[in-house]
């Protein structure tokens, strides 16, 4: 595990880099023209910076980034 100080402003910036990824990446999951192999690739990254943001984020905030659909699984 790696800790790290950061001043208010730097908590803030952080804030805003993470939704606006976060934004990004929701915008790009509801995209059907992707691959499905690539919106998995997009899931697994929303997870992780999800769970970043989860970390300092106040829970109305958080409640605007949970995701509830799930992706459909690729047909053999």
């Amino acid at each position: 595990m790696l800790g790290m100080l950061f001043s208010e402003k730097e908590c803030r910036e952080l804030d805003y880099v993470l939704r606006k990824e976060l934004d990004e990446m929701l915008l790009d999951l509801s995209d059907q023209r992707l691959d499905l192999d690539i919106r998995h690739a997009i899931a697994s990254r929303y997870k992780t910076i999800f769970r970043m943001y989860a970390r300092f984020a106040p829970s109305k905030e958080l409640s605007k980034y949970a995701r509830k659909a799930r992706l459909p699984q690729a047909k053999n």
